[in-house]
C-alpha cells in the first residue's frame, strides 16, 4: 500500500496539486486501500466495491462534497496509477444547495469592534474587507500587499490559482503599522513565536468574537468571505467581478450569493401582514 500512495503523492506533485489536495487524496485512498485489503486483486476495477465504500461513507454522515472527494480520489489512482482502460461508471454525489450564512453589514461591525487584541481585530477585518478564505488569510505575505492600489495578490488559492483582489483603504494605515520594518517575505499575521498563524488559531479568533458580539447565527470565519461577496452584491456590483475578486471557477457558485441578497424577495409582503 506504501508503494502506491508514494506514487500518487508523486503524480499529483508532478502535476502541480496543491498540498492540501494532496493530503486529502492520500487520506481518501489510505482508507479505500486498508478497506479493500481483503479484496482479492486491487488491480481490477470493482465498481460494487467502490459503490459499497461510498454509500458506506455515507450513511456514516459524510458530506456529499467529502463523497465527491473520494471518488476523485479512486478514479485518479486506477487511472492515473494502475492505467487501467476500465471506466469507473459512478455518478458524483449530488451536492448541497444549502445557502451561505451570510452576516449583516452591522453585524460585521459587531464582530470586529468586540475584538480588542490589535492584531486579531486587523485580521478579521482584512479577511472580510477582501473576501479571503482562512487559508488565504494565514499564508498571506507582507510582499503580496500592494498598498498604494489596494490590491492582493492571491498566490496559490484553492485549485492552485492565483487571482487579485481587493482590500479597503479604511485599514492601510493598519496593515503599514504591522508590515513596517519587516522582510517583504514575512507573513503580514505572523504568530507571536515567529511564522505563520494555524487555521485552527485564525478560526478561534472568529469563533471568540462572534460569542462575545451576541451574534447567535452558525457563522464561521468563511463567513466573511460570504458576506464580502453578498455585499458587494448588494452594492450592485456585477456578479462577474464578484466571480473574479472570489477566485470562483464556475459563475454558478458566485450567483448563489444573489439568492441570498434578492431584494424583490425582500420587498414581497407577507399575507399576514395584510389581512
Amino acid at each position: 500500500m506504501a508503494d502506491y500512495l508514494l506514487q500518487v503523492k508523486n503524480e499529483l506533485k508532478l502535476r502541480n496539486y496543491s498540498p492540501k489536495t494532496i493530503k486529502s487524496y492520500l487520506g481518501c485512498l489510505t482508507d479505500y486501500l486498508i478497506v479493500n485489503g481483503n479484496n482479492i486483486d486491487i488491480k481490477k476495477v470493482d465498481t460494487d466495491f467502490i459503490r459499497d465504500f461510498l454509500l458506506n461513507k455515507k450513511d456514516k454522515g459524510l458530506s456529499s462534497q467529502t463523497i465527491n472527494l473520494y471518488l476523485n480520489a479512486i478514479k485518479f489512482f486506477y487511472r492515473e496509477i494502475l492505467k487501467l482502460p476500465q471506466k469507473i461508471d459512478l455518478k458524483f454525489a449530488k451536492r448541497s444547495k444549502k445557502l451561505p450564512i451570510v452576516l449583516s453589514r452591522n453585524e460585521i461591525e459587531k464582530i470586529i469592534n468586540s475584538i480588542s487584541n490589535k492584531k486579531h481585530k486587523l485580521l478579521i477585518s482584512f479577511s472580510y474587507g477582501a473576501g479571503l478564505r482562512v487559508s488565504e488569510a494565514i499564508n498571506m505575505r507582507i510582499k503580496d500587499v500592494n498598498i498604494d492600489e489596494l490590491t492582493i495578490h492571491i498566490k496559490g488559492a484553492k485549485g492552485n490559482k492565483d487571482r487579485i483582489t481587493i482590500f479597503p483603504e479604511t485599514i492601510k494605515s493598519d496593515i503599514i503599522n504591522i508590515t513596517n520594518n519587516k522582510d517583504k517575505n514575512d507573513y503580514v499575521f505572523a504568530s507571536e513565536r515567529g511564522g505563520k498563524l494555524t487555521e485552527r488559531t485564525a478560526q478561534k479568533i472568529f469563533e471568540n468574537a462572534l460569542k462575545k458580539s451576541g451574534i447567535k447565527k452558525d457563522a464561521t470565519f468563511h463567513s466573511l468571505r460570504h458576506s464580502f461577496a453578498t455585499h458587494l452584491l448588494e452594492n450592485g456590483v456585477d456578479v462577474r467581478y464578484v466571480q473574479e475578486l472570489l477566485g470562483h471557477q464556475n459563475i454558478r457558485t458566485t450567483q448563489l450569493y444573489t439568492q441570498v441578497t434578492n431584494p424583490s424577495i425582500r420587498k414581497i409582503k407577507s399575507p399576514l401582514d395584510v389581512i
